[in-house]
């Protein structure tokens, strides 16, 4: 449906919206198109009625193909003209109900007419003066904010099978109380005689003082199946100064008598006054454009929303849950993981059912499995609350990223509906991408890499030199990343000899893994060196390294601060390479000592320091 200055034009698509006809005129208008079809199984069931300003009625009998007007009520000068369908007793649909806007902007006219011949032929039922200002009067418009704000009667009718079945309601906006720059509230009334008399009006916005906001444009449904009745409509209550609104809404399930608490539907503020919107005039045309459909108790609502400084359309379920997956993104080894997420319900809008959870991964992995299951159950009755999902995997499965949804609906996957994805990374619990050694003189330096690391505690550095592995260090990890990593470890001062290393990988629970081995050997040394004993200052012994390029006669000694001589560690032929002698000084006094190492003729002498 299209509306112009020349008319409503419909567009029909007979495959689900894969395509679209050209569009035929259905009624010529000016302003204000509104559309109802019969989806009743009564007598008028797939006729589709159609109104515009100033007054003009048509209908299709052959679902939009082509049309006729029936009628031009004289009653409708003002934008404002509305249709609804409700039932002729027991006759499913067989009233159609209109209602004309006429009069001042300022003191509409509301005047109601009904067919029960599928809008052939209307008889008036009655004339009725309930609305007044809806804002303040700019340029002969009503406003809040600079946004026009719409004086339309609003009717629906009730076709269920309940209570109140057959009963004719009017939702509208007006000064509360009447005239001008005062402001509005949301009102409601019903008839139960299809319009001939009307209910004293029932304030529908909660909010105390209602005189104190601004509530306006609102639109009416009622549920087929259960005779609820909802409405929404944009509220200032939660801004002060009035500049900005939310949506809000709220139901009736007695008729129209009494309404629930009021909730906020949409999410965030927008300015009223939206000045890069394209809506012109002044004050400006925006908004218009809104509704409500049902499934039982459960609404969807949409408006036109300022909040991005255009034009948006948004929905919003209601009554409703909110939902929050924690966290939402997971990093999982290929086989054999478990992680566990919560999916949690925070809070509700005067929802009452059963929030019911499942969840689907995707793409499927071409190895392996990932398993999704709710261990304590996939419902939540009573709010807030929250159950554990699990993620679990099998089979080696193939690397990569996949997007787990989970999805929440009421009992039976009736609305309302929400999902959140995750995201998963599987990969090897740490992926050691190289791993090799290189010698230094008498070091040995490691150097690894990983690609990613899963919960990865750090990497116990061993040395095998004969018989079994030892520890001779560690490096911490870097816990869980999927960002390559490098790390390096400098094995000092060994002997000439071979040596094989491997790294033990430990995770955070203490589980771990080897890796691949490497070897290494350290070559004769071919210089005279002395090393620095370790540890200095010592109490009682330390260690003292030291290498000779070439075999001969050699002696370690051990002088006092005097110069006199105190022990003699080494004094024998050796060949060349590199040795490592420990001193104890167990039977010294504290104090400073001297080592010296004498070989042919090279001779060196170092300092160190025993303390008690």
């Amino acid at each position: 449906m299209v509306g112009s200055v020349t008319g409503c034009r419909v567009i029909r698509s007979t495959d689900n919206g894969a395509t679209w006809t050209t569009g035929v005129v259905a009624v010529a208008g000016q302003d204000k198109n509104w559309m109802v079809a019969d989806q009743t199984s009564g007598p008028n069931s797939g006729n589709i009625y159609t109104g515009m300003t100033p007054g003009n009625f048509a209908r299709s009998t052959n679902l939009g193909a082509s049309w006729t007007t029936t009628n031009t009520f004289s009653t409708q000068n003002l934008p404002g003209f509305m249709i609804c369908i409700g039932p002729n007793g027991s006759t499913d649909g067989g009233n159609v109900f209109v209602v004309t806007n006429s009069g001042s902007a300022f003191a509409s006219t509301y005047t109601f007419y009904l067919s029960t011949n599928g809008g052939l032929n209307f008889t008036l039922k009655s004339a009725q003066n309930f609305s007044n200002y809806v804002g303040t009067n700019i340029g002969g418009r009503n406003s809040v904010q600079n946004m026009r704000t719409r004086p339309y009667p609003f009717i629906v009718a009730d076709q269920s099978t309940g209570t109140y079945r057959g009963r004719l309601y009017l939702v509208y906006a007006s000064n509360n109380p009447s005239g001008n720059a005062n402001k509005p509230d949301i009102f409601c009334r019903y008839s139960t005689d299809q319009g001939t008399t009307w209910s004293s009006a029932v304030t529908v916005n909660d909010d105390v003082p209602s005189t104190g906001n601004h509530q306006w444009h609102p639109s009416i449904w009622c549920d087929v199946g259960s005779g609820r009745l909802f409405v929404k409509w944009m509220d200032t209550r939660d801004t002060p100064t009035s500049d900005s609104a939310y949506i809000y809404a709220s139901y009736s399930d007695d008729g129209g008598v009494t309404w629930a608490q009021n909730q906020r539907i949409s999410n965030q503020k927008m300015r009223i006054n939206c000045t890069s919107c394209p809506g012109g005039g002044t004050p400006r045309y925006q908004g218009d454009y809104d509704a409500i459909i049902s499934s039982d108790n459960q609404s969807l609502m949409m408006w036109t929303d300022f909040r991005n400084n255009n034009f948006g359309s948004f929905v919003g379920y209601f009554p409703d849950f909110a939902m929050t997956v924690a966290p939402n993104s997971v990093i999982i080894p290929n086989s054999g993981g478990q992680e566990i997420v919560t999916v949690s319900v925070p809070g509700v809008k005067l929802y009452s059912s059963d929030a019911v959870f499942t969840a689907t991964v995707s793409p499927t992995p071409p190895n392996g499995n990932i398993t999704l299951d709710f261990p304590s159950g996939n419902t939540i009755s009573s709010f807030p609350a929250s159950i554990p999902l699990s993620i679990q995997t099998s089979g080696n499965v193939t690397l990569g990223s996949y997007t787990i949804t989970i999805q929440g609906t009421g009992p039976g996957g009736a609305p309302p509906v929400h999902r959140r994805t995750i995201t998963l990374d599987v990969i090897v619990p740490v992926e050691l991408t190289s791993f090799a050694a290189a010698s230094d003189k008498n070091d040995v330096i490691l150097t690894w890499n990983t690609a990613t690391e899963l919960n990865n505690q750090g990497f116990e550095i061993q040395r095998k030199i004969t018989g079994e592995f030892e520890r001779v260090g560690f490096v911490e990890g870097r816990g869980t990343t999927t960002e390559a990593q490098n790390y390096l470890f400098r094995d000092k001062d060994l002997l000439s000899g071979n040596y094989t290393y491997r790294l033990k990988q430990t995770d955070f629970d203490g589980s771990f893994a080897y890796s691949d081995e490497v070897e290494i050997e350290i070559s004769q040394p071919n210089v005279f060196y002395l090393g620095q004993n370790y540890p200095n200052p010592f109490n009682p012994s330390t260690n003292i390294k030291y290498s000779i390029p070439a075999d001969g006669n050699v002696t370690l000694k051990i002088y006092d601060i005097l110069g006199e001589e105190v022990s003699t560690l080494v004094n024998e032929f050796q060949q060349a390479g590199t040795f490592d002698v420990v001193f104890d000084g167990s039977n010294l006094s504290s104090g400073v000592y001297y080592y010296q190492l004498t070989s042919g003729e090279l001779t060196s002498t170092k300092k160190m320091m025993l303390t008690k």
